[in-house]
């Protein structure tokens, strides 16, 4: 073995790409025989895959923002192995966060979309959230093995892969550093306790507005103009580790809506008909017909205009994303043939370049999309004929956005899944229709297609990001594609039983229920494709077009679009986390102590991360069991929102000062 206790590093050139005869040797070398699957990094993968899908799928049903699961665990996975004393762990530590990091892949395809089954007053019993995110997952698994080579190799240092550079980072320096878990630990001590605190006590309001000052309501009723912000500590986290530059494109989506859009159309309540603009807008909401007036409030605005044009946006950028990766799907399918035919190249392939055998890839396909069509047909449609062609549209467009979903986790490290999840539930829908399908049995089939390509596209963007990790470090490909379907599995009955039980607990629908953005989204463009309802065209089309115009002058789409839909108060915390970012990085004109603040700081945000969202599902499965502590009148008093004011600020002062104490390497 060449295994041994020298300090580990990547080469020099591993981002950039390589001259003509040039060749990057990874970490663990080919001719490397290095520990891998053991015992000990299948079970700690599989007990990150269950921490992690239950705390990312209650953080992203309250806030919409999955968190990308890799750099946490693989921070843990280095802090575990260096107090248990181990060395030359690097091959174990991959396939702990190979397996783990399928948990937010999962509930990002689960979540953007089943929960939008009880949104629609229908129900989602377990086994179908559970076999539509577990054969969803592995679609996306085995379609985009025969793209590894091609995204990994080939196009080595022309994509950035943000996320696996960081995750590689992580894990080849974090080795020997025990200083790291603990900081670790800390921070999801305090970020889960205060989160704990606000959840399950109560002692201050979850989020503060500007309605909090006489001269707040006067503007909000006024100008309908508020301002409003989310104080939980995981959330404040997820905005460090996004950072200042999306934060603020998704705040400038949200700032358009609530401080432009909003106002205007309100400016109009003295001189049109509220009922007029109900009708005008395609508003089919029973309360609001009711009472047309209720329009004129700023929530009431957002919901009814903010919102579709929000969708719009996402779905336009879902489609640019396509067009845009038109040339890679035909490239990466010709691969995929060739591959599938059995061509190889001379000589036996190195440990670092094997993938599983394409007969076993071409096996585990059939055998799953045979599982789809069972699966359609006994446990969603009834019938083998609408259930065939539930699985064409199914297999269709996972095959097509496959690489997509792959390329936009390679350069900007963020998957547009919602858009083209929205995209697949418009065209499944007009096609259930077409051939006789629709109403509340439409509506669930629908949902449950969009789930299984969700998570299939959800899937393909997060398992790239492991296989370049892999690559770097020279891990086996084939031991992390095999063990990935276990990560999947784990994962996807984790996120099935959390997502019941958050369902149970706060609901969907309603005051104090989750938020769930997509899956809103997915339900307020479906119920009128499948129930004859007015779909508000002009709105949709009016966000597309902006998106259109942003593309042009080269804004993000997606993020802008996203910053429309999702309510202010969950968007203006993530751009308190960028400014922390940007703050702690930038007080020094030394570089190398800006870096280290850095790296302290994403450790504090990764802790905030975890221990708030995990703490939030330990409330919930509280409230769950009864045991509501929850004190409402103090909570609902001015007292307890200054109180909010007065811990966010704390929360905010504690993480600065934190981040700061970093120091340099000797």
């Amino acid at each position: 073995m060449s295994q041994n206790n020298e300090i580990k590093k990547l080469a020099d050139n591993a981002y950039r790409p390589l001259a003509d005869g040039e060749e990057y040797v990874p970490v663990m070398k080919a001719s490397d025989k290095p520990k891998e699957v053991t015992p000990y990094s299948v079970g700690m993968g599989v007990l990150m895959a269950i921490i992690f899908s239950a705390a990312a799928a209650y953080l992203g049903l309250k806030v919409g923002q999955v968190f990308e699961a890799a750099i946490p665990i693989a921070i843990i996975a280095v802090g575990v192995g260096t107090m248990r004393g181990k060395k030359n762990m690097l091959g174990q530590n991959v396939i702990i966060q190979s397996i783990g990091a399928s948990s937010g892949v999962i509930v990002a395809g689960a979540i953007f979309t089943l929960p939008a089954l009880y949104i629609l007053g229908l129900e989602a019993q377990f086994y179908q959230v559970f076999l539509s995110s577990l054969l969803g997952g592995l679609l996306g698994i085995v379609l985009l093995i025969p793209f590894r080579k091609y995204f990994v190799k080939d196009m080595h240092g022309k994509y950035p892969f943000p996320e696996a550079t960081a995750t590689t980072e992580v894990l080849v320096s974090g080795e020997g550093q025990k200083g790291q878990a603990k900081l670790l630990a800390i921070s999801g001590l305090v970020g889960g306790l205060y989160d704990f605190v606000v959840s399950t006590f109560g002692f201050w309001t979850e989020t503060i507005s500007t309605r909090i000052t006489a001269w707040g309501v006067h503007m909000a009723d006024k100008f309908k103009a508020v301002f409003s912000i989310n104080t939980s500590a995981a959330v404040l986290g997820l905005g460090y580790i996004v950072g200042l530059k999306y934060a603020a494109f998704i705040c400038a989506g949200s700032f358009l809506v609530w401080f432009l859009i909003v106002p205007m159309v309100g400016s109009f309540e003295s001189s049109i008909d509220a009922a007029s603009l109900v009708q005008l807008l395609g508003i089919t909401d029973a309360g609001i017909l009711a009472n047309p007036s209720l329009v004129f409030t700023p929530e009431n605005l957002f919901a009814y205009i903010g919102k579709p044009l929000g969708i719009g946006g996402i779905a336009m950028a879902g489609i640019i994303g396509i067009l845009r990766q038109a040339g890679i799907i035909k490239q990466s399918l010709g691969m995929a043939v060739s591959e599938l035919k059995g061509k190889k190249g001379a000589g036996e392939t190195k440990r670092t370049d094997k993938d599983l055998p394409m007969k076993t890839i071409l096996s585990v396909l059939i055998a799953a999309l045979v599982c789809v069509l069972v699966f359609f047909r006994f446990g969603v449609l009834g019938n083998w004929w609408l259930s065939i062609v539930a699985l064409l549209v199914v297999f269709v467009i996972t095959f097509l956005f496959t690489t997509v979903a792959a390329n936009a986790i390679a350069i900007v490290g963020s998957n547009p899944v919602s858009g083209m999840t929205l995209m697949t539930l418009i065209l499944s829908s007009l096609v259930l229709v077409s051939v006789g399908l629709e109403g509340n049995s439409g509506m669930t089939a629908a949902m449950i297609i969009g789930g299984v390509v969700c998570t299939a596209l959800s899937m393909a963007g997060g398992f790239i990001t492991d296989l370049k990790i892999g690559y770097w470090i020279g891990t086996t490909p084939k031991r992390q594609e095999a063990w990935k379907f276990l990560g999947t599995f784990v994962s996807a009955a984790t996120v099935a039983g959390v997502m019941i039980i958050l369902n149970k607990t706060y609901g969907f629908t309603g005051e104090g229920a989750l938020v769930a953005p997509q899956a809103n989204a997915m339900a307020a463009v479906i119920k009128p494709l499948m129930t004859g309802g007015v779909t508000p065209w002009v709105l949709y089309f009016t966000g597309a077009a902006l998106a259109l115009i942003l593309t042009m002058i080269g804004v993000p789409a997606l993020p802008f679009a996203l910053g429309m839909f999702i309510p202010l108060q969950l968007n203006t915390p993530l751009l308190v986390g960028g400014l922390i970012s940007w703050f702690v990085t930038s007080r020094s004109k030394d570089g190398e102590l800006n870096k280290a603040r850095n790296s302290r700081g994403t450790l504090i945000a990764s802790g905030f991360i975890a221990g708030g969202a995990l703490m939030g599902v330990v409330s919930a499965i509280l409230k769950f069991a009864g045991a509501d502590w929850f004190l409402s009148e103090w909570n609902s008093s001015s007292g307890a929102h200054w109180a909010g004011v007065a811990a966010y600020v704390a929360i905010i002062g504690y993480f600065i000062w934190d981040a700061l104490r970093a120091k340099k390497e000797a």
